[in-house]
């Protein structure tokens, strides 16, 4: 929904620029969006590598992971708070990734394949 929400947008702001300004509207509005696009390049690229810094499928604490945690929250958010990348434990077409503390407990988070987004989670607390 987002992405066609974005798209006409953009095609609004293209037209709007090529009827104010002519092709000149339309070279500073084409500007503007892939401005924009790079933005969200880097800050993807920024999370990644502090993504790779960390060690895989650990975070500091899963109980406050788990609390900060709500349905449909997107994989790049989850990652930013977990703080690494979770360990693969699902099939591709049932995505499932594992987080583990340094007290024993496990936060296992289950996305939907077509959006990933967050669908749902099981702690698991050390006895």
């Amino acid at each position: 929904m987002k992405n066609a929400l974005f798209a006409l947008l953009a095609l609004a702001a293209l037209l709007a620029g090529g009827w104010a300004m002519g092709w000149q509207g339309v070279m500073l509005v084409l500007s503007v969006l892939v401005f924009l696009l790079l933005l969200q390049f880097t800050q993807l690229m920024r999370l990644m590598k502090r993504m790779q810094a960390a060690p895989l499928g650990h975070t500091a604490s899963c109980v406050m992971l788990q609390s900060k945690l709500q349905v449909g929250l997107p994989l790049t958010q989850v990652l930013a708070l977990a703080g690494s990348l979770g360990e693969r434990v699902g099939e591709k077409d049932d995505p499932a990734y594992l987080w583990r503390d340094a007290g024993g407990d496990r936060l296992l988070l289950r996305f939907d394949p077509r959006s990933s987004r967050l669908r749902e989670w099981t702690l698991e607390r050390a006895s």
